[in-house]
């Protein structure tokens, strides 16, 4: 009798008790992300497709209104960065095919429209994750975006100031007692441009490294321990994209992303955070 008395009272639950499948969902805490809810994979697509079609049309609009005003920008480009006292008349530009002019103007202005879109690609790329951040992430995301815009200024002016005066020195001095040197126009900036906008996104290594660590993606002892795996790509991605044969222009190229790299990880050490 007490065998049965127990096992009866066992299959009672208390009128208090609500079964399990009753039960309100636990609320989200702050730091749960608010919108973060499953989306088909072609939802994602299309979605990443309409964002990225954003910074397109940006940069185009950008490249477009600065297309009038590349000729004065190529010329103001070229007396500054080519040194005109050892050359003279050898600095001038020299224009070897027929469409060299037009293309490098499109050049041109194609710089200014990539380095105003870089802003708008940080942009959208939040509005692309913002449904699955938490509230601190977002709030980095969005410190990013004028923070991307000001990096870039900085990585085209020490190209202007420091990078390209140095290279085209270091041309004159390498060729001026063998041969007359003469300019390109459509290399030369082919160099420049590519410099430019180059080190427009090496200056966002920082940035990158700032969000990677803040978001968990990465802790600075992680990237600390394989330092010289970076230090080796980005000497492999300075040659690949920098299009000096001398070798000079990757050489200082790799020393700013080292630079960049350890000063960001230094800070974060030094900051303790």
């Amino acid at each position: 009798m007490a065998d049965e008395s127990e096992a009866t009272a066992s299959n009672i639950s208390p009128a208090n008790e609500t079964p399990e499948s009753l039960r309100d969902p636990e609320p989200a805490t702050p730091e749960d992300p608010i919108q973060d809810e499953e989306m088909p994979l072609a939802d994602h697509i299309e979605e990443m497709i309409k964002r990225l079609a954003v910074v397109v049309v940006v940069a185009g609009g950008i490249t477009a209104i600065a297309l009038p005003f590349s000729e004065e920008i190529i010329n103001f480009l070229w007396y500054q960065v080519i040194p005109l006292e050892q050359l003279g008349q050898e600095a001038r530009p020299k224009i070897y095919h027929p469409l060299a002019l037009v293309l490098t103007k499109l050049k041109v202005a194609s710089l200014a429209g990539v380095i105003v879109a870089l802003p708008f690609f940080v942009y959208q790329t939040y509005l692309f994750m913002r449904p699955g951040l938490y509230p601190n992430e977002r709030k980095y995301y969005l410190a990013a975006v004028p923070t991307s815009l000001v990096l870039a200024f900085i990585g085209v002016s020490f190209a202007y100031f420091l990078v390209l005066p140095a290279i085209f020195t270091y041309f004159v001095y390498y060729t001026k007692d063998v041969a007359i040197l003469a300019f390109g126009l459509t290399k030369t900036f082919n160099l420049i441009l590519m410099l430019m906008g180059y080190l427009a996104v090496v200056f966002q290594i920082p940035l990158f490294i700032m969000l990677a660590i803040m978001m968990g993606l990465t802790t600075r002892q992680w990237l600390a321990d394989r330092r010289l795996l970076f230090w080796g790509a980005f000497l492999g991605i300075s040659f690949l994209f920098t299009p000096d044969p001398t070798g000079m222009a990757p050489i200082i190229v790799t020393i700013t992303m080292v630079a960049l790299f350890e000063s960001t990880l230094f800070l974060l050490k030094w900051t303790g955070n």
